[in-house]
């Protein structure tokens, strides 16, 4: 909704997202998967916000990845049907995911042990369930050459249904080159489409062959055995994809809008009314060659000053400094001058607020899209 605001009538601290930067990474990822021949299950977990989904994919047709229920429920209202929950199912919630079904929702869940298989099984209400596959023992999944996948697979089949394999390459985020997000991405396939055969080789089929993250899917030279790819961070880039060669600063759309409310002259310290409460405590990009502390600085118009970064946050107050400690031109600050900062990780930025405020080129106007939280 159009609010006649600018950014220079918000309330700060406030989240802002630049719409022609935003289309411009979705359509960026939609061409890359299109080149790589697999289907896109867009992550809505990152945005949380009907407007942005409905600019990623078609309703009510686009396969979703959700990370909580909460998302299920709300992308189910707005008109989703084809959604994988991608975090392991804690029997506790199977109550949740059989209503949901109930309603129309064709929600499939994901194990990686035994127990996990058992508890969906004894339901004995056709679940259609993925393994997930551990590709690069970062967090969660079984080996692909591991007993336990046939376990799994065999207890699946007493109640609950296997619709394929899923992995996701996390440790591509701690990569320190470019070949070696190539090498990860590939390892990515290699693990999850291997484990697609061990189970087709024992009897089980597996239409759904799934892997994902944005570097991997940005990166990898092909996907060969693969079905679709799932991809979140894309929608908005943050510093860690910029520090990861994913993309370049002026691909990243989100940012928090501050206002200067102090100097400490003697410290060459700016304070701005943005802390951890509005940026997050995300230090992502602590292991890059640039490392961003907790985010770069902007002008207003979204212009980086490359030598001005958010160095240190408390709840409600940012802390800013030159990269070298030199001293800050005090007369460019005044108190009251708004500023942008680039956010490490968009995803735990965004978590930080319930709104998005949309400028375009013109920034002469400001629309409001909501956004949700919880689990």
């Amino acid at each position: 909704m159009v609010n006649g605001n600018t950014l220079h009538t918000l309330s700060t601290p406030c989240l802002v997202l630049d719409e022609v930067k935003m289309h411009a990474n979705i359509a960026r990822l939609h061409a890359r998967v299109r080149s790589l021949g697999v289907g896109l299950r867009a992550h809505v977990k990152t945005c949380k916000s009907i407007p942005i989904a409905e600019r990623m994919g078609t309703l009510p047709h686009a396969p979703i990845t959700v990370s909580t229920l909460q998302e299920a429920e709300r992308f189910f209202a707005a008109g989703y049907r084809d959604v994988l929950y991608a975090v392991g199912i804690a029997p506790g919630k199977l109550d949740h995911v059989l209503d949901l079904r109930a309603r129309g929702c064709d929600l499939m869940v994901v194990v990686d042990s035994v127990d996990g298989a058992r508890a969906v099984a004894d339901r004995g209400a056709s679940v259609p369930t993925l393994i997930e596959i551990d590709s690069d023992d970062h967090r969660a999944g079984v080996r692909p050459h591991d007993q336990a996948l046939l376990t799994i697979a065999n207890t699946l089949r007493q109640g609950a249904v296997l619709r394929g394999v899923m992995t996701h390459a996390g440790a591509s985020y701690g990569c320190r080159s470019s070949a070696a997000i190539v090498a990860m991405a590939e390892q990515e396939r290699g693990a999850v489409v291997e484990a697609a055969r061990r189970l087709q080789a024992n009897g089980s089929a597996t239409p759904i062959v799934s892997v994902g993250s944005t570097p991997t899917v940005m990166f990898a030279e092909h996907l060969t055995g693969v079905s679709e790819v799932r991809a979140g961070v894309f929608v908005f880039m943050d510093l860690v994809m910029v520090g990861l060669a994913v993309c370049t600063l002026a691909d990243v759309a989100l940012s928090v809008l501050v206002t200067v409310i102090g100097h400490q002259r003697q410290k060459n310290l700016l304070l701005t009314d943005g802390g951890w409460m509005a940026l997050s405590r995300d230090h992502g990009t602590e292991q890059h060659a640039v490392d961003q502390r907790y985010g770069l600085v902007c002008d207003v118009a979204g212009q980086p000053f490359a030598d001005l970064i958010v160095t240190d946050t408390n709840q409600e107050h940012g802390i800013l400094a030159r990269r070298d400690g030199g001293p800050i031109d005090w007369n460019a600050f005044p108190v009251g001058t708004l500023l942008r900062v680039l956010p490490n990780h968009a995803c735990a930025t965004a978590a930080q607020h319930d709104r998005y405020h949309v400028v375009r080129n013109d920034r002469n106007a400001v629309t409001t899209w909501p956004r949700f939280g919880g689990w």
